[in-house]
């Protein structure tokens, strides 16, 4: 599986790259605090994948890696994805080294 940290992250964010950033937490923690991107809770990423791009690199993330690192291995063995990175650490990796003023949960 394909990782990226906090700092290439922001890297991609500052430079202006194109990529989609998908948030697969829950509403209620939506509602906490959010890197922006899309929100598509992984109770519900089968049934809304295609809205998932395979033409350009996306970023998934949760709230420690280990959720947006199940749905990447679904995406890739049932759909085909090669272009899924998991954010290593997830949200609470990106409050710790990229802005601590960010609420945690």
């Amino acid at each position: 599986m394909k990782e990226i940290s906090v700092d290439e992250l922001k890297e991609m964010q500052d430079n202006g790259e194109i990529f989609q950033l998908v948030d697969v937490r829950e509403p209620n923690e939506f509602q906490i605090c959010s890197l922006g991107g899309d929100e598509i809770p992984m109770s519900q990423i089968m049934a809304r994948y295609q809205e998932i791009s395979k033409d350009k690199k996306v970023v998934i993330h949760c709230k420690s890696g280990r959720r947006s690192a199940n749905v990447i291995q679904a995406l890739e063995q049932n759909f085909g994805y090669n272009n899924l990175y998991n954010l290593e650490g997830g949200i609470l990796a990106w409050a710790e080294e990229i802005d601590p003023e960010m609420d945690q949960y």
